[in-house]
């Protein structure tokens, strides 16, 4: 849970997980499902699936006995890298093995001055290495933990603590802002300039050294190292997302929710009926698409006209920026959807909620109640011509920045108006 997440979102999925799984043979026997529903949130969703996976394997094919090496655990079980094993391995099993993670590099990056991509395969070899020369043999976890927490509470990304860091004295590149800090000392006061260092000048050649084109820059200290590469962007991704609903029990509304693949991005969590969008499609241009779809999938006409605008909502995963554009409908009764379609089912809210959703729609579910509370507010309209998405004025929700239309409608009109919506 703790790989890309921060410990202080990591603790209560933790506690809620050992509590309803607290042995491998416990979890194995869980299905995916429970999985996502108890990992929905905590993002990186393969994550919770390759968990199970290597739990199941444990117990099925390995005498419920874990592997106890780095080696082993890397080789057998589904989802374990090189981190996570030499983690477990050290930790759990005492082998004395290191361990290299963000902080990791940071603090052995700054130790001796590395600056090259810390991407670059060469310099991943350089740190592991380093990191399995430097581990405690006799407390090989205690270490390998210690070293974690300097780099995440003292060797920080910005404002590190160096006064504070208990071996600054082995570290390179402390040594080197103590120099420039004693050079531009004895500058002030007219005396001789100290002999630079060999170690201070590195080589275009040299695969661990700042390159030729970025070296030292004083105003940065020691946070020179480590260096990254450009962070690649995003990639820009427009989705057309439906919030299906119906009056279900006491007229409680009800939401369709269909499940994703059981591969690629967030496989097999529950989301509203969502299509890609080619880009530079125009608002009327979206609406035709994503009523083809709804169409084809329902086995029933739908007219963009009943296809109310709810907003677009922004949600960033790692490698994607990804804008939803949301639109709900109503709809009477129940619908008799394609066999080869996806999995789906009607749900409350709550039971929206307790599912295994992404983050993302539970802001495009957020989206829709607050245009459903606006248009209860300012409208004063019944449920079911809130839905229609008939001609109105303009509204707007400020917190969310959301836009939408709200029916507009004369007393006593609403049957003659309301008819030429619903096929």
């Amino acid at each position: 849970m703790l790989q890309q997440t921060q410990v202080a979102t990591v603790i209560d999925y933790y506690n809620r997980w050992m509590q309803k799984w607290p042995t491998l043979q416990a979890l194995a026997a869980a299905s995916l499902e429970e999985v996502n529903e108890l990992w929905a949130g905590l993002g990186y969703y393969s994550r919770g699936k390759r968990l199970q996976e290597a739990a199941r394997k444990v117990v099925s094919e390995l005498a419920g006995r874990m592997p106890r090496t780095a080696e082993d655990l890397q080789r057998l079980l589904p989802g374990v890298g090189r981190y996570t094993a030499g983690a477990i391995a050290s930790i759990s099993f005492g082998q004395a093995t290191g361990v290299v993670d963000g902080n990791v590099i940071r603090v052995l990056c700054r130790l001796r001055c590395i600056g090259a991509d810390t991407s670059s395969l060469a310099v991943i070899d350089c740190l592991w290495n380093m990191a399995n020369t430097l581990v405690d043999r006799s407390r090989p976890g205690d270490f390998n933990q210690a070293l974690m927490e300097l780099g995440a509470t003292v060797c920080t990304p910005k404002s590190p603590l160096c006064g504070e860091c208990p071996v600054k004295e082995h570290c390179h590149a402390w040594r080197r802002v103590e120099k420039e800090l004693a050079s531009a000392s004895q500058k002030l006061f007219g005396k001789t300039t100290l002999v630079p260092d060999v170690e201070d000048y590195g080589t275009g050649d040299c695969l661990l050294c700042l390159p030729a084109a970025e070296l030292w820059d004083s105003s940065l200290g020691v946070t020179n190292f480590p260096r990254k590469a450009a962070k690649k962007q995003p990639r820009v991704e427009r989705t057309a997302t439906c919030v299906l609903e119906r009056r279900g029990h006491l007229g409680v509304p009800e939401y369709l929710i269909v499940q994703r693949p059981s591969s690629g991005l967030l496989a097999g969590l529950w989301e509203f009926p969502s299509f890609p969008l080619a880009p530079g499609l125009q608002e009327e241009q979206q609406k035709e698409v994503l009523a083809d779809h709804l169409q084809a999938w329902t086995r029933q006409p739908v007219q963009t006209q009943s296809l109310c605008f709810v907003g677009e909502v922004v949600h960033i995963f790692s490698h994607i920026h990804q804008t939803y554009v949301v639109y709900s409908l109503c709809l009477d009764g129940d619908l008799v959807l394609d066999a080869a379609s996806s999995p789906s089912r009607w749900v409350t809210e709550e039971e929206f909620r307790a599912s295994a959703v992404s983050t993302a729609m539970k802001k495009v579910l957020k989206a829709r109640e607050a245009q459903r509370g606006a248009q209860s507010s300012r409208g004063k309209v019944g449920s079911t011509a809130a839905c229609a998405g008939l001609p109105c004025a303009l509204l707007e929700h400020k917190d969310l920045g959301l836009h939408w239309e709200l029916p507009s409608l004369e007393q006593g009109d609403m049957p003659g108006r309301l008819s030429p919506w619903f096929p």
